[in-house]
């Protein structure tokens, strides 16, 4: 069975792609001081018995799935869309690039690019939290099955998981939508930057996605590049809000539930449907789901176990047998 889904061009994250800061043996360490969790909404402490219930929960799973979402990446410091009070959705009315607006429109690509180039080099620098490195340490002793992430961040590849899919992409890829190569992120950064030596641009805030918000004047004077073996566009490999999930994928996830005894959703209120249908599977399977998120989910009605606490808390406290 292959470690990890990926299209024919290219298998895992960073072999042959060169992404830097994609594997466990990478130059960049996971972080080892607790990051900022101002966008990590509050919750109270794991209860004992709350912990003693998701222990015999893991514990019982031989070919445990695993499906995480943002909220396991805000304790890296990496704000998402929809956490009541701290998410971007709640804090501003900054919204996600739409497929159709990127694919249509040259000038809303080099708006994309230009606040991108801007966020990058921080969005880019974040590193695995406490509740990643758990998810991999169960990995390492058999107990994750396979692992599906909703997040464009690499964090779980950053922190060495190989069982993996990402749903929705991830950011440090980029690829051509004529010719469909693939090439780094990191390696597009460096052709903006030689093709604009003395561009400047000011921001604050950066999103789950690696935007930021610049001036009109500041993105009319950016330069993108275009593909280097056809002169195409280039986009993030990634799903932009109104685009679908292509069909292979989800096949290849539904062929890993199958194949599993329980799911364990983590930092997720399931919200986008593309991953919300694989709890529904899971339901319709009769497989028993676990889950870790602060706030509903649309999974609660019919899940075996629900704890509201941090990713970062509770999951670390499980112990591996």
């Amino acid at each position: 069975m292959a470690v990890a889904w990926a299209p024919k061009a290219y298998k895992g994250c960073s072999t042959i792609l060169g992404l830097r800061g994609c594997s466990s043996s990478s130059s960049h360490s996971v972080a080892a001081s607790p990051p900022m969790l101002a966008c990590v909404p509050a919750s109270q402490p794991p209860h004992p018995t709350g912990v003693q219930k998701l222990q015999a929960f893991v514990s019982r799973s031989q070919r445990l799935f695993v499906l995480t979402g943002a909220g396991i990446s805000t304790e890296s410091g990496i704000p998402d869309y929809r956490s009541e009070g701290v998410g971007l959705y709640a804090r501003t009315d900054r919204r996600p690039v739409q497929h159709v607006e990127f694919i249509r429109s040259a000038r809303a690509r080099q708006r994309y690019w230009a606040r991108n180039f801007v966020g990058w080099p921080q969005f880019s620098s974040h590193q695995p939290n406490v509740a990643h490195r758990a998810l991999q340490n169960w990995e390492n002793h058999g107990r994750i099955h396979w692992l599906l992430t909703q997040n464009v961040d690499a964090l779980h590849a950053k922190a060495g998981n190989q069982r993996l899919t990402e749903l929705h992409g991830c950011t440090h890829r980029v690829i051509c939508l004529s010719c469909g190569d693939r090439t780094s992120r990191h390696d597009l950064q460096e052709r903006f930057m030689a093709l604009n030596p003395t561009w400047k641009a000011e921001t604050l805030g950066v999103a789950p996605d690696g935007d930021v918000l610049l001036t009109d004047a500041e993105v009319l004077s950016f330069c993108v590049p275009p593909c280097d073996k056809c002169g195409g566009p280039l986009k993030p490999d990634v799903t932009f809000f109104g685009d679908t999930v292509s069909k292979e994928k989800v096949d290849f996830v539904y062929e890993r539930l199958a194949e599993s005894d329980s799911v364990l959703v983590v930092g997720s209120s399931l919200q986008v449907y593309s991953a919300y249908k694989f709890a529904l599977a899971a339901r319709d399977r009769k497989q028993p789901i676990a889950i870790v998120n602060i706030g509903p989910t649309r999974a609660d009605p019919f899940a075996s176990l629900k704890l509201n606490s941090r990713c970062g808390e509770l999951l670390p406290l499980i112990v591996m047998n």
